[in-house]
């Protein structure tokens, strides 16, 4: 993980939230150019800024930085949604998934 990786994770978690770079940067507080030169890979963000970035775009700093989610904000809202159900309603959408994904189905017996 690297200041170009950083740059880019925060450009697209701000595109997903359909947020300007310099709506972000006065919305925090900072400059209008201030997300703008984070995403250009000209600075970094102090670790108090960074903080207040995830509570902002409504994410744990941890969902940041994970590597292996694509789209936080995405599975952050889905994950919302199946909380919702119950356990029918989740053995449905698992195996829509798993079709999409082309995995087997999983049949579970009431």
């Amino acid at each position: 993980m690297n200041q170009e990786w950083f740059s880019s994770r925060l450009t697209k978690i701000r595109s997903e939230r359909k947020l300007s770079a310099r709506d972000l940067s006065l919305s925090l507080g900072q400059s209008a150019g201030y997300i703008n030169k984070i995403e250009n890979q000209k600075s970094l963000p102090s670790m108090q800024v960074f903080f207040y970035l995830c509570e902002y775009l409504r994410i744990t700093p941890q969902e940041f930085f994970d590597q292996n989610v694509t789209h936080p904000l995405l599975l952050k809202e889905i994950m919302m949604e199946l909380e919702k159900m119950d356990s029918v309603q989740l053995e449905h959408i698992l195996n829509i998934t798993k079709d999409i994904n082309g995995s087997k189905t999983v049949s579970h017996k009431r």
